[in-house]
């Protein structure tokens, strides 16, 4: 069996894949340690390689090396792992867009082949961070927070996208006597403009398949959904948020 392991700054997941097919899957919160946490998911699990992906993959040596000594691991770029776990889902894939708790990647692409990429990692905005910190502010858990956006009607414009400023900028849209939900649908849709800006800049080339764990916001789906139009389908994985790992694991195939 080959195990792919994503370690990132939220989440991490793990994928098995035996003669090509995924046979088991599982997620934890990275936490403060990360290390006990990867530990954790590889419990009860004989790999015959192991291939770490994500902020954290230089992470995934450590723990193999103390469980296994001799398991073959190895590493690969978030970029490479989305892409072929992309085109593990759609062979058709064209581009595209994972969208993580702390960066946002672009990437054309061609029979999970990356031509052009580009990667949000300089700060949170934009990303599943940004939306958590956010969603705080309303008191409202991230899970239900595209949710509770897809309820406002008339979204303010918000041209803050740092983390630290929209926040400035939705509690002075509450003072003015804003409804909460349009704030963050205001928030929702200052997110999806700026996807769509580094999806042009990549160069949409359609289907676009959209991966990680924002992947799994109503509003965000329905907004870019409809931001994109006719120019691309959107498709998204049963599970997004397992593409990276899946891509780890298939990476040695």
């Amino acid at each position: 069996m080959i195990v792919g392991l994503d370690i990132g700054s939220r989440s991490m997941e793990l994928v098995v894949l035996e003669n090509g097919k995924i046979t088991h899957s599982a997620t934890l919160p990275t936490t403060f340690d990360p290390l006990g946490q990867c530990a954790k998911l590889l419990e009860g699990i004989t790999p015959l390689a192991v291939v770490g992906t994500g902020y954290g993959r230089e992470l995934v040596k450590k723990v193999v090396e103390r469980l296994y000594p001799e398991c073959p691991v190895s590493t690969v770029t978030e970029i490479k792992a989305h892409a072929l776990g992309a085109a593990h889902w759609f062979p058709e894939a064209g581009t595209v867009l994972d969208i993580g708790g702390q960066d946002t990647k672009a990437m054309a692409v061609k029979d999970g082949r990356v031509l052009k990429f580009e990667m949000n990692d300089r700060c949170a905005a934009g990303t599943g961070k940004f939306l958590e910190y956010t969603a705080g502010v309303f008191q409202i858990p991230v899970d239900e927070f595209g949710a509770y956006a897809l309820q406002g009607d008339n979204a303010p414009h918000i041209s803050a996208m740092c983390t630290v400023f929209a926040e400035t900028e939705a509690t002075s849209l509450m003072a003015q006597g804003h409804k909460p939900e349009n704030i963050a649908l205001g928030l929702h849709k200052s997110i999806v403009k700026r996807t769509r800006n580094m999806l042009g800049r990549v160069g949409l080339r359609p289907p676009v398949v959209f991966t990680g764990g924002v992947a799994k916001n109503p509003c965000v789906l329905s907004l870019l959904a409809e931001e994109l139009g006719t120019e691309a389908t959107l498709l998204v994985p049963d599970e997004p948020d397992m593409t990276g790992a899946l891509g780890a694991a298939l990476s040695i195939n």
